[in-house]
């Protein structure tokens, strides 16, 4: 019953000065939105980037050519020809783990058809590369063992690829197109996929026969591009890039001193640098964004200061009909407790109307996570308690003679 008695004692101090009241939330309320927001654009980040990966397929790994040394300077991963075609076909034959596998040669060319003229770049692969790639044709027909064994011109083509070479709504299937002045037939339609989380458009591509491009497109018959390969499921993707790594040293006779002359990465490898990077960026802007509590505290305690300074008589009266240290020390805090509070409310509010509007005009992808909104209303109560327990503390310790006495 006490409890209750001061909690209104508490809403009426606070309900007579209701701008200053107002304006002591304020830091709270800015800075519970900020973190919700900023929590917020993260999250949604984070669930972007590992949607736009796993679209890539989630068990896939990729081989890359490793590096050289160039006057003492590393050149970095790609930097020369390691891969060649029996590299793949070892990893399909020896690798356990792995079900699906395809080499790959790529290069970026001008496309022509008509008076219609387009810079994209083109993939030579088996078909399995389509599968391996978690890639569908939403028309026509995938090329074919035969295609490849052949060389057959014959291509399949992107949306983007489409739509600027015949013409938006145009049916590529069927229709002809020169690739570097090479002719080539029109067998196949991706499927639309747009722009994954790093803003490469996922439509602008040609898939071709491997033996097709290697040959008429590349100017070197027996190092690839790359190797794709797929795991018979995702939790053995480690221990199939393991294997695919002991097969690759033994393939080009490295040495156990050597280092290794490719690049082993999964879809998995890829999400985690992405998740991690999305995550560090998280915490640096929502811990920003927790400074305007840190200064909404400090505005609470300046307020409950000035507050402890105007009520010196009311506190001395109090005391003197028999109020104790404790009970004036519990109303203020009430008192700091409620505007935090409140501030948390309202700060929610703000925080989830900003993350729409960030999403609807700016275009950034918001999730907002019950944890977020629970994380940021616990540390706005935790900011009121903290800087709202010295002006409390300091009104619960005045000496009733001399507060009585106070002007």
């Amino acid at each position: 019953m006490r409890i209750l008695n001061q909690i209104k004692i508490a809403a009426r101090s606070l309900n007579k000065n209701k701008l200053r009241t107002f304006l002591t939330m304020l830091g709270i309320i800015i800075g519970v939105g900020s973190v919700i927001a900023m929590l917020a654009i993260g999250e949604g980040s984070r669930q972007n980037i590992q949607a736009s990966v796993a679209s890539l397929g989630t068990n896939s790994i990729m081989v890359f050519p490793g590096s050289m040394n160039q006057g003492g300077v590393r050149m970095g991963a790609g930097s020369y020809s390691t891969l060649t075609v029996k590299d793949a076909e070892a990893i399909a034959a020896r690798c356990d783990l792995v079900s699906l596998v395809t080499p790959a040669v790529s290069k970026s060319v001008q496309v022509i058809a008509g008076a219609q003229n387009w810079r994209t770049f083109i993939v030579g692969s088996n078909i399995e590369y389509l599968a391996i790639r978690n890639l569908n044709v939403s028309g026509g027909s995938a090329y074919t063992p035969t295609d490849d064994r052949a060389a057959a011109k014959v291509c399949i083509i992107g949306q983007t690829v489409s739509d600027n070479i015949f013409g938006v709504g145009k049916d590529p299937v069927g229709q002809s197109l020169r690739i570097n002045s090479i002719p080539f037939q029109v067998i196949g339609l991706l499927e639309k996929k747009g722009q994954n989380t790093f803003g490469q458009d996922q439509d602008d591509i040609i898939i071709a026969p491997f033996s097709t491009v290697q040959k008429r497109l590349m100017t070197s018959s027996i190092f690839i591009s790359s190797i794709y390969a797929s795991g018979v499921s995702e939790k053995v993707i480690d221990k199939a890039k393991d294997e695919i790594g002991t097969i690759l040293r033994e393939q080009h006779k490295l040495t156990p001193s050597e280092d290794d002359d490719f690049t082993v990465r999964s879809q998995a490898d890829i999400a985690n640098i992405f998740g991690s990077i999305s995550k560090i960026m998280t915490i640096l802007l929502a811990s920003i964004a927790s400074i305007s509590l840190l200064v909404g505290g400090i505005g609470i305690m300046n307020i409950m200061l000035v507050s402890v300074t105007e009520r010196t008589r009311e506190i001395g009266i109090r005391m003197a009909i028999g109020a104790k240290g404790r009970d004036v020390l519990i109303q203020f805090m009430i008192e700091a407790i409620f505007i935090s509070f409140l501030g948390g409310l309202i700060g929610v509010a703000l925080g989830m109307i900003t993350s729409g509007l960030v999403a609807k005009f700016g275009g950034w992808p918001v999730v907002i996570t019950p944890s977020s909104v629970l994380l940021s209303f616990i540390f706005s109560a935790a900011v009121g308690v903290f800087f709202g327990w010295y002006p409390a503390r300091k009104a619960a310790s005045l000496n009733p003679i001399d507060a009585l006495r106070y002007e």
